[in-house]
């Protein structure tokens, strides 16, 4: 088990540091962050004094390793436009997408296990045949079509939902939620919703296949020939290993679904890290998106990590081949 978490870590630790040198580089050269911090008044004296002091005329190893060294301590620098630590911009804006992404999780799973089951259970029905149409329709439709017709329908015309931000929100030490207010859970359904809805559709045709497969599989005829109800072998047998794969799957989409949440939080005016992102694209803030990448690689490996751990313990064939490499 310890070699087990060792060769992991060592390899996020490779991922993280490959991922830090990809954000630096490449956003070395989306504009001159001086132009988008001074006004046309500015001397040629005064904006190169200004790129001395943000150490953008030293070599680029020496701003990377500057950027790693900083990063590894928890200092990100400061933001090139709004002039405030990016640390305490992203702990401001992280817990509303996390909320988002968690939350729009929950719903994924919540819908897509049972139609999954039901369908892999039941592939001959109408039913079934119904909720793969739907499904294939909302994989199709685009993010941003999906979430300008849910504004359109239930936040213009019925007026059941708010169309946009967080609602009121309540801090909790330094992490403000919005679920413990009316207008936060009217401000969260329609993104919510719009964010899971591809991971719902995914999650539903997967353990559908997944299914299927399982119910053909010998061990569950002999279940049946054992005079093993119904009921348990859908769910104590078939549907738990149906879920072992599927955890590890749920798990990368969590992960995407943090990473790409930036189109759902534009729509919404969700005020997230995603949000943050866009703003700092269109001003060439370089110290936010660089972050921003590395905290999207930090979340899938965090989550990623998790998962591999948690089929470690589940999987007993992981744990035989572990004890036979180390034999």
């Amino acid at each position: 088990m310890a070699s087990f978490i060792l060769r992991r870590l060592i390899q996020s630790g490779i991922v993280l540091l490959a991922v830090a040198m990809i954000a630096f580089l490449m956003f070395r050269f989306i504009g001159d962050p001086v132009s988008q911090m001074v006004g046309q008044e500015t001397t040629l004296a005064e904006r190169a004094e200004l790129r001395e002091k943000l150490g953008l005329n030293d070599p680029v190893p020496v701003q990377f390793l500057r950027f790693v060294g900083r990063a590894a301590t928890g200092n990100f620098g400061i933001s090139y436009q709004m002039g405030q630590p990016v640390d305490r911009l992203l702990a401001e804006r992280l817990p509303a997408t996390l909320e988002l992404s968690v939350f729009a999780m929950i719903i994924a799973c919540l819908i897509g296990v049972p139609l999954g089951v039901y369908t892999g259970l039941h592939p001959k029905r109408w039913l079934s045949r119904l909720f793969l149409v739907v499904s294939l329709i909302g994989i199709s439709l685009p993010t941003f079509f999906t979430g300008i017709m849910l504004i359109l329908v239930f936040g213009v015309e019925l007026g059941l939902l708010s169309t946009f931000g967080r609602g009121e929100t309540t801090q909790i030490g330094w992490w403000t939620t919005g679920l413990l207010s009316v207008s936060g859970w009217k401000s969260i359904i329609m993104p919510a919703f719009t964010l899971g809805l591809f991971q719902m559709t995914f999650i539903m045709r997967l353990i559908r296949s997944e299914m299927m497969e399982v119910m053909r599989t010998d061990f569950i005829k002999f279940a049946r020939a054992r005079g093993i109800s119904e009921g348990k072998i859908n769910f104590g047998h078939a549907l738990r290993n149906t879920l072992v794969p599927v955890m590890t799957i749920v798990g990368m989409q969590l992960g995407s679904i943090i990473a790409f949440g930036i189109i759902t939080e534009s729509v919404f005016q969700w005020p997230g890290v995603g949000l943050l992102f866009l703003q700092a694209i269109s001003t060439a803030d370089i110290p936010i998106m660089s972050t921003y990448l590395l905290l999207v690689a930090v979340l899938f490996v965090a989550i990623n990590l998790t998962v591999d751990l948690l089929y470690y313990v589940i999987d007993p064939r992981l744990r035989a081949d572990n004890v036979a490499r180390g034999a």
